[in-house]
């Protein structure tokens, strides 16, 4: 199969919606880490009891797959992988949010400290990501499922 690195590679048409703002500029990738190490220390404030220890398993791993899943996005080696782990990340950022929904509503956590600010980043990081995608499919012609 013959490699489609160089036609239509669609990085430069997240560059945009990867900055914050003008004066702290940082790509997404870095937002990613943050968010990342961010659910790391969140869940590091956990109760000892088996469903934290669940809940903890699950926002680390899709946290941290988010952002994984973002830089190999980085190194596609085409448009069509380039767009498979962008969807990747996605969905590890809605498993991610959903995930912080159910523990700021649920009691067993609620001595946790951040919870909603969490969620909140989640929730811009997923408008970023759906924006992104719309982007690229309306660049590339490609009609979202």
């Amino acid at each position: 199969m013959k490699s489609e690195k160089n036609k239509n590679y669609p990085t430069e048409i997240i560059a945009d919606s990867c900055v914050e703002d003008n004066k702290g500029r940082y790509q997404t990738e870095e937002r990613l880490v943050n968010f990342s190490v961010s659910i790391l220390d969140f869940c590091h404030d956990f109760p000892h009891i088996h469903i934290a220890e669940y809940f903890s398993d699950q926002l680390s791993r899709a946290s941290v797959s988010a952002a994984l899943n973002y830089g190999e996005a980085q190194a596609a080696e085409s448009t069509k992988d380039f767009i498979h782990k962008m969807k990747i990340s996605l969905k590890e950022l809605r498993e991610t949010l959903v995930c912080l929904k159910i523990i700021n509503r649920s009691k067993y956590f609620s001595q946790i400290n951040n919870g909603q600010v969490i969620q909140k980043e989640a929730e811009e990081l997923v408008s970023i990501f759906v924006a992104s995608m719309r982007t690229i499919h309306a660049k590339q012609n490609i009609n979202p499922k």
